[in-house]
C-alpha cells in the first residue's frame, strides 16, 4: 500500500508541475488490446482480445517535450487451454505517466502506470464464470510510438507489461504477470 501512495503522489506532483507547461492539450482515446500473461507460471498462455479507452491531458514544455497523464479503461487478461479451455478477464483503470517526445508528427512516449482493479473473472468454456483473486493494484510501464496528425488524429502503438504479481504471495503459481499491447486511435483537443 505504501508503494502505491508514493506512487500516487508521484503522478500528482508531476501532474501539478505540467501546469506551468505552455500549452495544455486534452484529448480522446479508443481502441483494442491484445493481452497475455508472462512469467514462469503462466503455463499454456494464450492471448486475449480487450478494449481501451479513456481521456488525456498533454503538458507541452515545447515543440518537442510533453508530459501526458491518462485515464483509461482496459481490459487484460489471457485464454488457456487447462480443462476444456477459457479466458480469464481482468478490467481496470489504468493511470499512467508518459514522458512524449513529438518529432513533428512522430512521436515516442515511455513513463510508469498504475491500474486499479475493477474486475476479474475466470470464464470456462460451457461453465459459468467465478470471480479471481487478483491483486488490487498493478503497477507497470508504458513503452509506446505512434503518429500526431495536424488535424488533432492520432494512432499509437504500446507494450504495457506489469510488474505486480497478479496473484496474492500465499498463493501457489503466483509468478504471472500482465503484458498487454494496446493500439490507440486518439483525438486530441486545441489548447486550452
Amino acid at each position: 500500500m505504501k508503494k502505491t501512495a508514493l506512487a500516487l503522489a508521484l503522478l500528482l506532483g508531476a501532474a501539478a508541475h505540467g501546469a506551468q507547461a505552455q500549452s495544455i492539450k486534452l484529448g480522446l482515446k479508443l481502441g483494442p488490446t491484445l493481452s497475455n500473461y508472462y512469467g514462469e507460471d503462466k503455463g499454456d498462455s494464450k492471448y486475449l482480445l480487450g478494449i481501451n479507452g479513456g481521456v488525456t491531458a498533454n503538458f507541452a514544455f515545447s515543440d518537442m517535450l510533453s508530459v501526458q497523464p491518462e485515464v483509461l479503461y482496459s481490459t487484460k487478461g489471457h485464454g488457456y487451454n487447462v480443462s476444456g479451455g477459457g479466458h480469464d478477464r481482468i478490467s481496470y483503470i489504468d493511470v499512467p505517466l508518459l514522458l512524449r517526445i513529438d518529432a513533428d508528427g512522430p512521436f515516442f512516449e515511455l513513463g510508469p502506470q498504475i491500474g486499479f482493479l475493477t474486475k476479474a473473472e475466470s470464464k470456462p468454456d460451457n461453465a459459468p464464470a467465478f470471480a479471481l483473486n487478483y491483486q488490487k493494484v498493478d503497477v507497470g510501464a508504458v513503452l509506446g510510438l505512434g503518429y500526431q496528425a495536424d488535424n488533432g488524429l492520432s494512432l499509437g502503438l504500446r507494450y504495457n507489461p506489469g510488474f505486480v504479481k497478479l496473484l496474492p504471495e500465499s498463493s501457489t503459481g503466483n509468478r504471472i504477470y500482465n503484458s498487454a499491447f494496446q493500439l490507440q486511435l486518439g483525438y486530441r483537443f486545441s489548447d486550452l
